[in-house]
């Protein structure tokens, strides 16, 4: 049984209020996730508005009342307003003139089912009355998210043909939200998992990830994947590597890490470096993700032999992605600390070593020595600095 809005915290918040005093109760609605997520019951992070008022009316009356906007999507008809309790998205209905399946020509529009009839699932077009929080659904919206149905509005194959990415947000809302499934839906993204070649790798990526940090795509993942989807965004991902996920999620629950979608792209690939740097480049991810992806790939099953030192030369982080996608157990790094080593250069050079290249060999001698040890204190380091120095070649 979907969940009373009255009962969410978000639309009780006194910037929605404001917001909704300065714009007109007759003119806004809420939109989206926070209607949708809220009726499930589920935590909101992001509220949007839907209005029909024209962006540049929209900035006007928000600055009359005091209120900050940023044109974060002018072209598109959307403003952001600046609230002490969070932003809030404010779009003017549209509706589509011309797509290209990438990007979309729009015009403004003044009729609500008409704004609703360009989103993609009926469980996102969902409108709230800011006041009453009356519920209005076009398209049986209420229905399908009572009955966990992903759903397109209108025809499947005309909503992709408007944007290629909907057939990825298919994916990762059916992961989210989604009991059975909809065969028309499908089979239109099937059909169509081609045409994801013209998106850009960014857009990609994006949603990628984001279904990767769902709690368990895996049953997903494996139905994109016989659908033809995953193979042309993730070619990589094979089979096998469909079971090397299923097993990574099966460690982090029963080990109790928190799931982590670099992590689990790691998964998803051999571990190759060199599979490793081509993916990262060609999802264009970040430089700590592309790094994050790399590291993992060089995992062998030596690495399972030395939790700690494994941690102290490749960084608790990594150290855990590699574990975890070994099997191994990983859970003695959980809360672990890095040592701090206890000799520095000045010490070698107290003992009469010339100040240069032989200073940072014996550093590295002694401190490979001092991590195979298990980080031994600060006596034990000088006496292994002392069996260093004694097999230094004596000078000429």
């Amino acid at each position: 049984m979907l969940r009373d809005l009255a009962l969410a915290e978000w639309p009780h918040r006194a910037g929605l209020a404001a917001l909704t005093a300065a714009l007109g109760a007759e003119n806004i609605r809420w939109v989206g996730g926070a209607v949708r997520d809220s009726l499930l019951g589920a935590e909101v992070h992001d509220v949007d508005c839907a209005t029909l008022l024209t962006p540049d009316k929209v900035i006007h009356r928000c600055r009359a009342a005091g209120i900050r906007t940023v044109p974060t999507g002018i072209d598109h008809g959307t403003v952001t307003a600046t609230l002490k309790d969070g932003p809030v998205e404010i779009t003017t209905l549209r509706r589509d003139v011309a797509t290209d399946g990438r990007r979309a020509t729009i015009a403004f529009a003044s009729d609500w089912r008409e704004d609703a009839a360009r989103r993609d699932f009926t469980i996102n077009a969902l409108y709230a009355d800011p006041v009453t929080l009356k519920i209005s659904d076009y398209f049986g919206g209420l229905a399908d998210l009572e009955a966990r149905r992903v759903r397109f509005i209108g025809d499947p194959r005309e909503r992709i043909a408007e944007d290629h990415l909907r057939i990825l947000r298919y994916f990762r809302f059916q992961a989210r939200f989604g009991a059975a499934l909809d065969p028309q839906a499908e089979e239109a993204c099937s059909e169509l998992a081609h045409t994801l070649k013209g998106l850009s790798r960014e857009r990609i990526a994006t949603e990628l990830l984001a279904l990767l940090a769902l709690p368990d795509p895996h049953a997903t993942l494996e139905r994109m994947r016989v659908n033809g989807v995953l193979g042309v965004i993730l070619p990589e991902a094979c089979a096998a590597q469909l079971a090397a996920l299923g097993r990574l999620i099966a460690a982090e629950q029963a080990q109790g890490f928190a799931l982590d979608p670099v992590r689990r792209l790691a998964a998803l690939l051999p571990p190759s470096p060199d599979v490793a740097e081509t993916v990262a480049a060609r999802l264009r991810l970040s430089k700590a993700q592309r790094t994050r992806l790399v590291m993992a790939a060089e995992r062998t099953a030596s690495d399972a032999e030395s939790l700690h030192g494994l941690a102290y030369r490749i960084g608790q982080p990594s150290a855990i992605d590699r574990l975890l996608l070994l099997g191994a157990d990983a859970r003695a790094l959980a809360q672990w600390t890095a040592p701090v080593f206890p000799l520095k250069g000045g010490a070698i050079v107290a003992r009469g070593v010339t100040a240069g290249p032989a200073v940072a060999r014996i550093l590295q001698t002694v401190e490979q020595r001092w991590v195979a040890e298990g980080f031994p204190d600060a006596a034990r380091v000088e006496q292994l600095l002392t069996e260093a120095l004694a097999q230094q070649p004596k000078a000429g």
